[in-house]
């Protein structure tokens, strides 16, 4: 998942909303964590109404639970929020190609996607890390050149509060996609996903546009498997401190 970098010149309330879900999704706190005040204030350097407003906005995305005397805690998330979150943000994508195709996104869209996707499919041919840091931000790029030619206002915060959960963003598995060879084989799959995408909404096929969506963040289920084979590699990833995972049944003794 990418970390969303503050804006310059952000209000307290943006920069501590940003901040905190970095700190989440980065591991700082441990799943069932109360937040207590106090700390934040100190460490966010902001003052408490805007905390209070950070609290809020990440308890209304789904990384923290309200508490029933009051307060905050992290929440914890099983694979299916996992899986569920994944599929719900295909879901949206689809019905964001489809509005795109149907409402006739604006010829300057399609460029810009058009050449995002050139840049896409140079980067993703490349190695290295930076490499794969260049492909993360060009994959978000033409994600959200998607939503803005859906026009949708309403879709795009539906998608922006399931984006924001663990591993469920389109760029969730860049890391895992860097360093496990099945997991790279997939990405090479995916990347024939936007051109058809761009050109089904290109040719106002909406039913098309919207599989297409839905099978590209399919494949994320897939590479979620992969990665919680490989827990070196998952510990690494935004997040990854918030699931619960079934403890494995341990050997008897025959």
């Amino acid at each position: 998942m990418a970390t969303r970098r503050t804006p310059p010149g952000a209000s307290q309330s943006t920069r501590a909303i940003l901040r905190l879900r970095e700190l989440l999704l980065s591991g700082e706190f441990s799943a069932g964590t109360r937040m207590s005040e106090l700390p934040l204030v100190e460490r966010l350097g902001v003052s408490r109404t805007p905390l209070r407003l950070a609290l809020s906005t990440l308890e209304h995305e789904g990384l923290l639970e309200l508490l029933p005397g009051g307060g905050y805690a992290v929440r914890a998330f099983t694979h299916r929020d996992i899986e569920d979150a994944i599929e719900l943000r295909g879901v949206l994508e689809g019905t964001a190609a489809r509005f795109a195709a149907e409402r006739k996104a604006k010829a300057r869209q399609l460029t810009a996607m058009r050449a995002c996707l050139e840049e896409l499919d140079e980067a993703v041919h490349e190695t290295g890390y930076d490499s794969f840091v260049r492909y993360m931000e060009l994959n978000e790029r033409f994600h959200g050149l998607l939503l803005k030619a859906a026009a949708s206002p309403l879709l795009e915060r539906a998608l922006d509060a399931i984006v924001s959960l663990p591993f469920a963003s389109p760029s969730a598995f860049v890391l895992a996609q860097a360093e496990l060879p099945e997991s790279r084989e997939i990405l090479l799959v995916a990347q024939s996903h936007p051109r058809s995408l761009l050109e089904a909404i290109e040719r106002r096929e909406g039913a098309r546009a919207e599989s297409v969506g839905r099978e590209h963040a399919r494949l994320a289920r897939r590479n979620l498997e992969i990665v919680l084979r490989d827990r070196d590699v998952l510990e690494r990833m935004p997040g990854a401190s918030l699931i619960q995972f079934p403890e494995r049944p341990r050997a008897t003794a025959g």
